[in-house]
């Protein structure tokens, strides 16, 4: 996973644990989110494969359930 995948799962996993969000069509709106707050702040950029991260935090999805559960 590169950097900003990473960065942006951090901070979907400490949304999911905000909201109490721990299925998987709240983790996709989240994933949204996030990555709408990371364009606007200029993290994230026309020249970022945009789907391909998407990819990457979809695959991360029980991951990130099963690490929230554990905390």
């Amino acid at each position: 996973m590169d950097i900003i995948s990473a960065e942006i799962l951090l901070l979907v996993k400490k949304k999911m644990a905000e909201q109490g969000a721990y299925d998987r069509n709240s983790y996709d709106l989240i994933v949204e989110e996030v990555i709408d707050y990371f364009k606007e702040k200029g993290k994230l950029t026309d020249e970022d494969n945009e789907q391909f991260i998407k990819d990457q935090l979809a695959e991360m999805f029980e991951a990130a359930k099963n690490n929230l559960a554990d905390e």
